[in-house]
C-alpha cells in the first residue's frame, strides 16, 4: 500500500467561488492545490455577459495569494436573454471557457436560469460552431419529479434530445450523482463528459440522516442510493477520459445551512484532492487518480496540462469545525473530523 503519492498538479472544473469579503477565503483554500478551476457564474446578479465575467475575473485575481498562479477560467450563465452574438464574442475572448446552463430554480441562484431549450436554439448553433462547450445542471424541475429521480429524468427527456439535435455540441454534464448519468456519457460521443465530485463518490443518501438531519451533507443534485455511489466510483476510478474532477465546492455560510430552509451545497476545497484520494484508495485505484484528476480535463477543454506536480501523503489530519467566510464561518465537509491524506507543501 503506498503512502506517497505524486500528481501533475489537477484543476477544478467545477468551482463556485462567490464574491465579496468571501472571495479571498475561498480563492485561498482552491489556489493550494488546484492549477485552474472553471469557476461558476451563479452570482447575484449573474454573471451573464463577457464584460461581467472579465471584471469577476479581475476580482478573483486581485485576492489570489502572493506567489500562486492559479487560473480562474469564466463561464457565462445561460439566461432567455443570452444572446448569438454574445456567444461569438465569448467564444473569441482567451478568458471564457464555456457557458452554464441552470434550470430556472434547479439549485443556488439558479432562478435567472431557462426553461425552453428550444428557445435557446440559436445559441446552442453559435457554440457548437465555436466549439465553446455547454456545462448543465442535470435535474427536471417539474414539481411532480421526485428529487431522487430529477437527474435520470433530464437525462432522458432532456439531455439525450438536446445531444442529438446538435451532434457537435461540447457538453459536460456536471456533478453527476446517478448510473443513469454514467451510462449515457459513457455511450454519448467523445465531446460530451462529466465532472464527479469527491461528496458523491464517499457518501450515499444515509449520511444526510445519519444520527439526525444534516444540513451540511444536503446538496443539489442530493446524495443518492449506494448503488449510484458505486456506479460513479466505477467511472471516476475507469481510466475513462469522459469523466473528471470537479468539486462542486459551494460555500455556505453556517447560519444559512443551519436554517428552516437550508441552503444547497458541500464545501470541500479545504481538502479535496485528500478527499478523492480517499475515494480511489478505497477500491485500491490511486494509480488512476492522476488521469481523473489532472489529464482528463485539461484534455476535454483543449487546454495544456500542468507541468509541475503535487505530493500526498497517507497521513491522518484534523479537519477544524469551521472555517472563515467573510465576516462569517462555514462549516467543511469533515469539520471537526479528521482526512486520511494530506497534500504536502514544498
Amino acid at each position: 500500500m503506498a503512502d506517497t503519492l505524486t500528481l501533475d498538479r489537477p484543476d477544478d472544473w467545477h468551482l463556485h467561488l462567490r464574491d465579496g469579503d468571501r472571495l479571498a477565503d475561498t480563492v485561498a483554500a482552491s489556489s493550494r492545490v488546484f492549477g485552474r478551476a472553471i469557476v461558476m457564474p451563479n452570482l447575484r446578479p449573474p454573471v451573464a455577459t463577457v464584460d461581467a465575467a472579465v471584471a469577476y475575473r479581475e476580482r478573483i485575481l486581485q485576492v489570489r495569494p502572493s506567489g500562486s498562479r492559479f487560473e480562474p477560467l469564466m463561464t457565462l450563465y445561460l439566461t432567455p436573454g443570452t444572446s448569438p452574438a454574445e456567444i461569438r464574442k465569448a467564444i473569441a475572448h482567451p478568458d471564457v471557457h464555456a457557458v452554464k446552463l441552470y434550470p430556472a430554480g434547479a439549485t443556488t441562484n439558479a432562478d435567472a436560469g431557462v426553461t425552453d431549450l428550444a428557445a435557446c436554439a440559436d445559441v446552442f448553433e453559435a457554440m457548437a460552431k465555436g466549439g465553446l462547450p455547454l456545462l448543465i445542471h442535470g435535474e427536471s424541475i417539474a414539481p411532480g419529479d421526485d428529487v431522487f429521480d430529477r437527474e435520470g429524468i433530464f437525462v432522458r427527456d432532456t439531455l439525450a434530445p438536446l445531444v442529438e439535435r446538435f451532434p457537435t455540441l461540447r457538453v459536460v454534464l456536471e456533478h453527476i450523482t446517478t448510473q443513469d448519468a454514467v451510462r449515457f456519457v459513457e455511450s454519448a460521443p467523445a465531446h460530451v463528459a462529466a465532472t464527479i465530485t469527491a461528496h458523491h463518490l464517499l457518501y450515499d443518501r444515509n449520511e444526510i440522516f445519519r444520527g439526525g438531519v444534516r444540513p451540511h451533507m444536503y446538496c443539489l443534485p442530493v446524495l443518492k442510493r449506494a448503488q449510484h455511489r458505486e456506479a460513479l466510483v466505477a467511472a471516476a476510478t475507469g481510466g475513462n477520459p469522459k469523466f473528471f474532477l470537479g468539486t462542486d465546492s459551494a460555500p455556505h455560510a453556517q447560519r444559512d445551512k443551519e436554517s428552516a430552509c437550508g441552503c444547497a451545497g458541500v464545501y470541500t476545497a479545504h481538502a479535496a484532492v485528500e478527499f478523492y484520494a480517499e475515494a480511489f484508495d478505497e477500491v485500491g485505484a490511486l494509480d488512476r487518480l492522476e488521469g481523473f484528476a489532472s489529464h482528463h480535463g485539461p484534455d476535454f477543454y483543449g487546454l495544456p496540462r500542468n507541468t509541475d506536480r503535487i505530493r500526498l501523503r497517507r497521513v491522518s489530519q484534523p479537519v477544524p469545525a469551521t472555517l472563515p467566510l467573510g465576516d462569517t464561518e462555514l462549516v467543511p465537509l469533515r469539520g471537526g473530523e479528521s482526512v486520511a491524506w494530506v497534500v504536502e507543501q514544498d
